[in-house]
């Protein structure tokens, strides 16, 4: 700790009331992962433009729209393993400026055309993906260092919400410059925004003994609670520490409550990548509205999964606070909600719009609030790799962004109807809900076996 932090918290703060800095390290953790989430729809948004302007067909689309997907799986133990060999400041901010350069590099496309503009895009998306790999991880390693368990849910929910609350601000904001402008302006602007907020998390993002705001009495609570507040200072200090090491993705994925953790987590994010992909098509195919009016309707479960999401961990808090195990209180919301998620099954058999809009809407608000697989993560990730424990947590949970739109499309041309798509994301939230209950068995940080002791 240097001389400057004791000063603030002896003349600027008094000793007997705890700062509450942690709370504006995950607000600040909740903006940058809405430009992340908006960095990554900017192509779904722009796509029908780019596809006419440059004449591309389908299938060069569909490679295009892959590219993310495929790097952000491949580059979440890579990216796990540099946040915990040079510490989530410094691999977070490199990982915000890159995706947003890639991003503000894309509307540059625009001045190729045929094979060499669908080489560039896939190749400029494929690097936006493999520089946002970091981001999650990074967000769970925070919260992890700043947060003790009874307020860690909530901390992980209100991050985790960003990808709902994305669509909610930038959409409406993307269309209209794709309207208006043309579709690079969207690009430009969403890269230009990126790189502006590297300078806001220099100056905000520090570790919790390092933080100039902060003072004795917040960093004794959330150590005493259970966070990780020296998981950097090793790297800071110059001092040796034991450090990430491969070896260990082996031990965790012997471990029968990661395991499970793992198969849960896929699962919950293949009802996010049915939402963010086929959804709109389902609306129109099957329910006969106008593309338009489905742009609208789609916001709605966004609007339902972020307020499902924020109450998900403000339910598990509250139940660690009234003295449940940690075990329950994470598990009971996780349960609860994939129960509310398996209802889109149910329209499959009903007619109505309004009532099909409601099922959708409630089985959104149900994936938020079981989405506390980030929550998890800090909860059990060892102290030693917490950044590649969240790497691999990503990697199982990514892997539905590339089976689940495949799956579906393969159950639509096989069917020809949406109902079999319906219940293959249902299962997922049953599945989900069943690992937890009895694979993933007592919820507690993970302690590693020394290598050297093999």
């Amino acid at each position: 700790m240097n001389t400057d932090n004791i000063t603030v918290r002896q003349a600027g703060v008094p000793v007997d009331k705890k700062t509450n800095v942690r709370w504006m390290i995950v607000a600040v953790l909740f903006f940058i992962t809405v430009i992340n989430y908006a960095d990554r729809a900017t192509i779904s948004l722009a796509g029908p433009a780019i596809a006419k302007e440059l004449n591309l067909d389908a299938v060069s689309m569909g490679y295009i729209f892959s590219a993310f997907g495929w790097a952000y799986v491949i580059f979440q133990l890579p990216g796990g393993w540099l946040l915990d060999r040079f510490g989530s400041k410094r691999v977070y901010a490199c990982s915000i400026f890159f995706w947003s350069l890639f991003t503000l590099l894309q509307g540059a496309v625009a001045f190729f055309t045929g094979a060499i503009a669908v080489l560039i895009l896939f190749s400029l998306r494929f690097l936006v993906g493999a520089a946002e790999a970091p981001s999650f991880p990074a967000n769970s390693r925070i919260v992890a260092a700043w947060f003790p368990a009874n307020e860690r849910g909530t901390a992980s929910a209100i991050f985790n919400s960003a990808q709902y609350a994305a669509t909610v601000f930038f959409a409406p904001l993307m269309g209209w410059l794709v309207h208006t402008f043309g579709w690079h302006y969207v690009f430009t602007v969403m890269g230009v925004l990126g790189i502006l907020f590297v300078f806001i998390w220099k100056k905000l993002i520090y570790n919790p003994k390092e933080h100039p705001l902060t003072n004795q009495a917040e960093i004794d609570y959330i150590e005493e609670g259970g966070a990780l507040v020296n998981m950097d200072q090793a790297k800071k200090d110059g001092g040796k520490q034991e450090g990430p090491n491969l070896h260990y993705i082996k031990e965790l994925l012997r471990n029968r409550m990661m395991l499970g953790i793992y198969i849960a987590q896929y699962c919950i994010n293949a009802l996010t990548y049915f939402f963010i992909t086929w959804f709109p098509v389902y609306l129109v195919q099957a329910r006969g509205m106008t593309i338009l009016k489905a742009g609208f309707v789609a916001s709605i479960p966004a609007v339902c999964g972020f307020a499902g999401g924020v109450l998900g961990g403000i339910i598990s808090d509250f139940m660690l606070r009234k003295g449940y195990s940690l075990s329950v209180a994470r598990k009971v919301p996780i349960v609860g909600g994939m129960l509310l998620s398996m209802s889109i099954v149910v329209c499959n058999y009903v007619d109505i719009q309004w009532v099909v809009i409601a099922l959708m809407a409630l089985s959104f608000f149900g994936k938020g609030i079981g989405a506390l697989g980030w929550a998890v993560n800090s909860d059990t990730a060892p102290k030693q790799i917490a950044g590649l424990s969240g790497g691999l947590l990503n990697t199982c949970g990514n892997l539905s962004s590339i089976t689940t739109p495949i799956a579906i499309g393969y159950i639509l041309q096989a069917t020809g109807s949406f109902n079999g798509a319906l219940v293959y994301v249902g299962a997922h939230a049953f599945i989900a809900m069943a690992s937890y209950l009895f694979i993933v068995g007592e919820i507690k940080r993970v302690e590693l076996k020394p290598i050297h002791a093999e």
